[in-house]
């Protein structure tokens, strides 16, 4: 019995020295639940699969896939459909697609939000000031507002009393139709193509140094490789300083895919950023999905911000 007790004691001893004992205080291995805040999973999943319309605009090319492939970090499987602007807008009203960032407002895109904006939500503001404006080449020295264009015999023979523009949905070209009359400008004309058409036309006119008007607007590579100058709008017929551009969601989405709207609502933009991928993409001819991924890859502290409190898979 003598040498029981005493073996008892010596096991005693080394719980405690092994901090085994309950009087460490730790509760690790004494049936006592942790205090440690459990670890948090961040917003639900939801809807897995979205649709994300766009029109293959300059910045909208870069901005869907970028939002494409965070949404695809954070779980989901995006589908991109290219559309006209009307149907953008129309198809996330009707609830078949979810989501885009390519709202301009309060100028550009008016007509659609006062016809569909009661079933859409402004998610995120992701840019402060996009200006649009009807725009030449610098060395076109005497127009520089749309006042010159009014009556202007000379410069309207020399382009036809033509304007070469985009695809006919876009805001830019009722901006333009509008400007005509408020202007009075009722000699000119505007030509409906796409914005790569007309791109190729901008770059035909100044490699031979002839006139040419363009509508345009900013951010848009173009302004990074070609002299050119945005004419006054005294009239603030193309919204002034510039629409502000945002995310924006079909109602419901919110519920639906609640992740995926916390990732939009943190998701923005910069100049800079958007001014070094559009190049790549529309003048060097590199996939936009490389080019977006080599930007996520070597920007960590971005996706971190733009992802923060987002499970990814």
């Amino acid at each position: 019995m003598l040498t029981l007790s005493m073996l008892l004691a010596a096991c005693g001893d080394d719980g405690e020295a092994n901090g085994e004992s309950d009087s460490s205080g730790d509760g690790s291995d004494n049936g006592e639940e942790s205090t440690e805040e459990p670890e948090t999973e961040g917003p639900e999943l939801g809807q897995k699969e979205l649709t994300e319309p766009y029109v293959a605009w300059a910045r909208e090319t870069v901005s869907t896939e970028m939002l494409k492939q965070l949404l695809e970090k954070a779980g989901y499987t995006v589908e991109k459909k290219q559309v006209e602007a009307g149907a953008m807008f129309s198809s996330m009203a009707d609830g078949s697609a979810d989501f885009q960032t390519s709202t301009w407002l309060p100028a550009t895109h008016k007509p659609y939000w006062d016809k569909y904006g009661d079933k859409l939500v402004k998610v995120n503001q992701v840019l402060d000031e996009a200006p649009l404006a009807l725009t030449v080449p610098s060395y076109m020295d005497d127009v520089n507002s749309m006042k010159d264009l009014k009556g202007n015999e000379e410069l309207g023979e020399s382009v036809g009393w033509e304007i070469t523009g985009i695809d006919p949905g876009a805001g830019i070209m009722q901006n333009t139709q509008d400007a005509f009359k408020e202007y009075g400008l009722e000699n000119w004309e505007l030509l409906e193509s796409s914005e790569a058409a007309m791109i190729t036309e901008l770059k035909s006119a100044i490699e031979n140094k002839e006139p040419i008007i363009v509508p345009l607007w900013k951010p848009h590579w173009a302004f990074g490789v070609m002299d050119l100058k945005m004419l006054d709008d005294s009239k603030k017929v193309y919204g002034g300083k510039g629409d502000q551009i945002y995310t924006v969601a079909r109602k419901g989405l919110k519920e639906d895919a609640p992740r995926a709207y916390k990732v939009m609502e943190q998701y923005d933009e910069s100049y800079d950023m958007i001014n070094k991928l559009m190049p790549k993409v529309h003048q060097e001819d590199k996939p936009v999905e490389d080019v977006v991924k080599n930007y996520l890859d070597n920007n960590q502290d971005k996706v971190d911000k733009w992802l923060d409190g987002i499970p990814t898979e």
